[in-house]
């Protein structure tokens, strides 16, 4: 998948976004979000899209949301507005395998359904490893994929549509393991059926 599929991907998503895969993906977003939030901090949220989960953070958190679709972002800035969301500092155009920030800036980094969406998904990892403080977790929900069942034989189906679609339905959650710094604090899976997973990895001191 190439940066220019998955903006003009974006672009067609945008307008509708919120209630197709926004309501797939809510449980693992408010999953998330509900950990970070725990944890408070300064937060990167790669891939914030629309915006869903910046109203739910809490005050304690300051959050920075990078996204490479600009009509994405636009709907973003709009709910920022409109909610008034003082907690979220920045919404920044940004390519997510070269982030525009020195090493060591956040004390947690989200990827919420986006690393399966993303053109050379290592190297975005590699990016969110770097920016992550010692100490610090990455919180990644996602879909990865199933090798048996009847998942295993829908994501075979889709996976030669990966541009059309603007996601890695074949998707392997080794990709998002290879950091040496980050190790897995927890994994569990997601409803609905299980279907997307949530980590949390921390990086190490």
């Amino acid at each position: 998948m190439d940066i220019k599929a998955v903006e003009s991907s974006y672009a067609r998503w945008a307008p509708i976004y919120d209630n197709t895969f926004g309501a797939i993906t809510k449980a693992g977003r408010r999953r998330a979000v509900t950990y970070i939030s725990a944890q408070g901090g300064k937060v990167l949220e790669v891939g914030v899209g629309t915006g869903l989960s910046l109203e739910h953070y809490s005050d304690q958190t300051r959050v920075t949301g990078i996204d490479f679709s600009k009509e994405m972002l636009r709907k973003a800035r709009a709910k920022v507005a409109l909610m008034r969301l003082r907690h979220v500092e920045s919404l920044r155009q940004m390519d997510a395998r070269a982030l525009d920030f020195p090493d060591n800036s956040f004390d947690i980094v989200a990827a919420m359904h986006v690393l399966s969406v993303v053109p050379e998904p290592e190297k975005v990892m590699a990016e969110i490893a770097r920016v992550c403080r010692p100490g610090g977790k990455v919180v990644i929900t996602n879909h990865f994929a199933r090798s048996k069942g009847v998942l295993g034989a829908v994501a075979n189906l889709a996976s030669p549509f990966a541009n059309l679609l603007g996601w890695h339905s074949d998707f392997e959650i080794e990709t998002v393991l290879q950091e040496p710094d980050l190790q897995i604090e927890e994994k569990r899976a997601l409803p609905p059926l299980g279907v997307m997973t949530f980590l949390v990895l921390k990086k190490a001191t």
